[in-house]
Formats: structure tokens, sequence, C-alpha cells
């Protein structure tokens, strides 16, 4: 075997701290290594023909890069060593910039360690072999889970593209957060107006099909194969017969139930449209708040319905379809704000969200757009604003900033002004977090042509005092306790993942993190990626952002989806398990452990064997590390490659 080995400068980055010339003259004198040398940047135009030209003039059979990270370019140079005429998995990367330069400064052992990483590679790179990918058809219709205004948009995107989408909403109605928000920021237009009409198209759009009340029971498959069940959930009326009327919820007699849509704030009826713009304009009755179910007579809503829509024997329904790219939209909840006590939520009427109050603020929210003390129903003249309400703060796991509630604050006081003229808004804050387009000057508007009195520093307490709220923190600028007597104090609360993450993130085989938000590939490289082919990203799943950002998010992740299922045959990895079936003793270890339900039980001449099935397997390795007879063994990364880096590292 011939190999060539290609040590990387990057820059200052690694030949800072590393001797890469000593690196490159050891690597030559390595077992068949014919050529060995060093380049200021390898992933460079110039490196790259370098490494190409060299593969032809010394007829090198595999290629060792030690640069960065193989997660940033191992790819690029597989590509490279491909365009030069060899098998792109004879190729090997040293990580000598994260696992080296950047982790010491002694550039003595930094070299030491650099040169025993390129021994490694070169001695797996001995017992590589090629590997061919296989050539799989594709499903060109997308699946995308969630109605929010990223999920809206990606399904736009696709559609528009000329790609069939099935669109998943879990509420009797898409639209997500932003439909009950009363303004967006920092143009302060109305947020039904803006999606109103995304909403309806999406209804209308010849190649989307709309499954709202609904949710994902099971994926399986592979990407550009994946079969997907939704459950239809019960809603008790028959969606074909009902027209929106409204005149069952006029005439149900349970009128006195938390109202979801409008934040506990108001009351509904146990049938109910969400919202006058609601898509679908359907009815649902809510199982927990019928009396028909819990055992009292009733049965109105079904006397009166014009259509005869009312089904109260109606069960959930089961529905298989066949997708070639998955999104996830699925956006994001509140976090808990109820654990500050300190602030008196849910104690004090008058100590509410955020969500809140955009619903009071709304015109098509229970208090019709005038804004009102929940205790009394008097207009409040002093608004207080808390800030980093569960974000910023380690104390309670939420040590990152949520990002848009700088901004929503500055609108809320913005709009509190213009519906009460001689109100006054305080709001007391950690720091303004303004990045955005015309959000530096929004937030600014807000105190200087609104009034808002902004003061720097944590709120301590907000007890009562008479029929006001006193709200007692500190101005670190000033450095003086302060207390403000409040007729309504808003906390900006932040966000953290959707709470069904967790299991959706199971059953799409991705990574989430500690905050229910989905991991992305990679944060710089592959921002609407997943680990898992075929499975993007959209909105605030991935990490809270505001609306703009989702917007283009979507867009993105409809872009990733269609340039995917561009193709009428897609390639699959071949780095995947492979069974010995003279080996496996089917003991099942391996089936129980993949995580992708990629191995299942076969039956070979009587006895019970594992197949691996290759489409769906993403190489992780968990079967062969399980195995107890070595009968599976994962392409590219055998058990005698790993050990073959293992002794390099032991006996150089």
């Amino acid at each position: 075997m011939k190999i060539g080995v290609f040590i990387c400068h990057c820059g200052s980055n690694i030949a800072a701290t590393v001797d890469v010339k000593k690196v490159a003259e050891t690597a030559g004198r390595m077992a068949e290594v014919v050529y060995a040398t060093d380049a200021m940047y390898a992933c460079s135009e110039p490196g790259q023909q370098a490494i190409e030209e060299a593969v032809k003039k010394y007829a090198l059979s595999g290629v060792v890069v030690a640069s960065c990270s193989p997660r940033m370019h191992e790819a690029t140079f597989r590509r490279t060593v491909e365009r030069a005429g060899l098998n792109r998995y004879m190729f090997e990367m040293a990580n000598i910039r994260e696992h080296v330069s950047w982790i010491g400064r002694d550039q003595g052992p930094n070299t030491v360690k650099a040169i025993e990483l390129v021994r490694m590679a070169v001695e797996k790179l001995r017992l590589n072999r090629a590997l061919i990918p296989r050539k799989l058809p594709a499903t060109r219709r997308a699946l995308v889970i969630g109605g929010g205004v990223a999920g809206i948009q990606a399904s736009l995107d696709c559609a528009e593209a000329g790609l069939e989408v099935v669109l998943v909403e879990r509420e009797p109605s898409i639209g997500g957060k932003m439909s009950k928000l009363d303004k967006t920021f920092p143009t302060v237009d109305c947020s039904s107006c803006i999606l109103g009409p995304r909403m309806v198209d999406v209804a209308q759009h010849e190649r989307i099909t709309l499954y709202a009340y609904s949710e994902i029971e099971s994926v399986s498959g592979y990407v550009g194969n994946f079969e997907v069940v939704i459950r239809k959930k019960a809603a008790y009326v028959d969606w074909d017969k009902c027209t929106g009327c409204g005149l069952c919820i006029e005439k149900c007699p349970s009128k006195k139930n938390f109202d979801r849509f409008n934040e506990g704030l108001g009351s509904a009826a146990a049938i109910n449209i969400p919202f006058p713009q609601a898509i679908p304009k359907k009815a649902v009755i809510r199982a927990e708040d019928c009396r028909q179910f819990q055992g009292k007579k009733c049965g109105i809503c079904a006397k009166f319905c014009p259509t005869g829509a009312i089904n109260h024997e109606q069960q959930d329904e089961l529905v298989t379809i066949q997708v070639g790219a998955i999104v996830a939209a699925t956006g994001y909840d509140l976090a808990d704000w109820t654990v500050y006590g300190e602030y008196g939520a849910g104690r004090y009427a008058d100590v509410i969200t955020s969500l809140q109050y955009e619903r009071m603020l709304s015109a098509s929210g229970p208090f019709g757009g005038h804004i009102k003390r929940p205790s009394n129903g008097e207009e409040p003249k002093s608004v207080v604003f808390i800030q980093c309400v569960a974000s910023r703060d380690p104390s309670i796991g939420r040590p990152y900033c949520s990002g848009f509630c700088c901004m929503y604050t500055a609108k809320q006081a913005i709009m509190t002004r213009d519906h009460i003229p001689d109100s006054q808004s305080y709001v007391f804050y950690m720091d303004i977090r303004s990045p955005g387009k015309g959000y530096d000057e929004f937030t600014r508007r807000a105190q200087e042509e609104y009034g808002a009195q902004y003061v720097r520093g944590r709120v301590s307490q907000v007890y009562p005092r008479g029929n006001k709220l006193v709200v007692r923190g500190a101005d670190t600028l000033l450095g003086s306790q302060v207390e403000v007597e409040a007729d309504l104090v808003v906390l900006a609360v932040g966000g953290e993942g959707s709470r069904e993450a967790a299991g959706l993130a199971e059953k799409l085989r991705i990574s989430y993190d500690s905050f229910g938000f989905f991991l992305e590939g990679h944060p710089k490289l592959k921002p609407v990626e997943t680990n898992t082919a075929g499975v993007f990203l959209a909105g605030s799943c991935q990490g809270l952002k505001d609306i703009p950002f989702s917007v283009s998010q979507g867009s993105a992740a409809a872009a990733k989806t269609l340039a995917l299922l561009s193709r009428d045959m897609l390639e699959s990895d071949p780095q995947t398990a492979q069974v010995d079936i003279k080996r496996c003793i089917g003991c099942g270890k391996c089936i129980q452990v993949c995580p992708f339900q990629a191995i299942r039980e076969a039956d070979l001449r009587g006895q019970s064997k594992a197949e691996v099935l290759e489409a769906v397997c993403q190489g992780c390795g968990l079967c062969n590390a399980t195995c107890p007879q070595g009968a599976i063994q994962l392409s590219h990364f055998t058990d005698n490659q790993v050990l073959a880096e293992v002794e390099a590292l032991l006996c150089p």
C-alpha cells in the first residue's frame, strides 16, 4: 500500500503550538508511507489540488490528512481523494487542532501527541477497504411536524417548489405562538394580519395535506423512505360536516373551563374553536370538560348542530404515510415561572405572564383589547415588567438567554402607553439584548418616545400593599434599592423546548439537550440538519428565536429538503454494521440496543439470526460493542482497525 500524509498548519491554529514540519518528517518514516508533506491550509483550493497531484504522481492508494475536526472537513477531503481517483473511504483524518493545539501551549508534548495521532491514522488506513454506497429510491413527499410560523413557511416553500407536503399540528389550529400575539416587533404591525394569509395559503394549497389536532405516533424507515404513523385525535366532531358556525359553542352549558388559547385569562366552553382566524375553523370537544363524558346528561351541542357534525362516539384514527424527508418545527413552551415564589406568580392575580398580557392586548382576546387588572377589572396606571424570568438563571437550570424577551417587553411597554396614554411602564432588566435589524432603535424608542423607565437590576420580591403590588429590586446603576408600586406586574418569561420534544426526538431518532431543544448536526455548518439523515429542524425547536429568524430557518429547512429530494435515487452511507452469520447465535442483544431499529430477527434454515437493514443503519456501533460473540462488525471501524490504532499508540 502507498500512503500519503498531509500535515496542515491551519494558519497558526496548529503551527503555533505544534512543530508541523517535524510531524511531517516523522510521518514519512512510518510503514507504507511513501509521501509526507505539510501545507499551510490543506482544505483550501491549492491544498486540495496538491493532494490530488500527489495521489496521481506517487500512485497513492490511501491518504491521511492531519488537520482539524473530521466533523468540519472530512467530507471535503473525501471528495478530494475521490476526484483524484481513489475510493472516498481510503482516507483518514487525524484531528491535531481541537485534540492537540487548542488544548495545550507546550510545543514539545503537542508535537509528540500529533505524531501519535498521525501514526494511529496511518495504521487504521492500512486496514481500510473500499466501500461502495448503495442507491435507494426516494419518496418525493415531505412531512412537516408543527404548524407554527416556521412549519408554515417550510410547508409553503416545499409545496411551491412542487413537493407534496403533509403538515401535522397537535393543536386544533395551526399558527403556533404567533397566533396568540397582538403585534410584532419592531414594526408593531398586526400579528394575525401577517400570519392569517399564510395560514389560509396552507389550507388552500393543493399540494399540502393538513392534519390538525394530530400527533406523530411512530416513525420507521430511513432517509428517502420514512414510514410515519399519524394519530388523528378524536375531536368528537366530524370535521367534514362542521362549518365552524359556532352555534354549538353558544349553546354549550359548560362554559367555565380553562381557556388554553387565552392562557387561562378567560373561560372557554367544553366545545370550542380556539380563535376567530383558526385554520381549520372546526370545533373540538375537550372530553375532560364535557358533561357528556363526565356521566352527566347533556348532548345539547348535538341537538343544535345544524349539520349533525357532533359525534361523541368518535375514536382516534391512525393514518400511515410514506415520506422522503421530515422537518421538525415543534416550537417551544414557556418555562415554569411559578418557581419564582418571590414574584407571587400564581398567588397574586395581578402578576401575569407576557403571553397572558398579549392576549389581554389583543382585540380577539378575553378583554376585547382592553388592559384590565384581573383582580378587579380596573385599568392599570402603573405597569412593571420584570425581565429574564426563567432565563439567564443557573439556579433554576435555565442559564441561557431566551433572546426575544427584551424585544417583546419593549413592544408591550409601547403598546401599554398606546392603550392607556396616562400610564407609566417600568422595566427591570439585567442587560438589553437587541441585536436584530432595527431592534436597538426600537428599545430606545420605548424609552425616549414612550417614557418607559428602565431600571437595571434584579427584582427580589413582589408583595401586596393595599390594592397595589410593590416591586422591590435593585438599581445597579444608582447602587441602591428601589420600590415601585404597580397595578399590574408582567413577567417576561423565557422559553424552553416543547414538553413533547423528548418523546418526538426518540421517534425521529435525533438528539436533544437538557433544555428540550433538538440538536443540530453542526452549530455552524449544519444548523438545520440533524444526526439522522433526512430529518431537518426549523424554528424554536432547535433554540429560541424570533419570528424573522424562525421564518428564515423554515425556508432553510425547506431548501435542504428540496435539495435532498431533487434526486430520484439517494446514496446510502456504507459505514454500516455487517453480521457474520456463522458466528451469530441469535441472542437478540443487538436488536435490543439498536437505537435506530436497524436490526431485525431473521430465520435462516430454521435458525434465528440477526439481520442488518443497511439503509436504516446509522453506523453508531452499539451492536458491535454489545455482541458477545463478536459476530457484528462495523464497516470502516472494525475491531481490527480499532485495535491497530490502539497498538500504534501503545507500541510505536
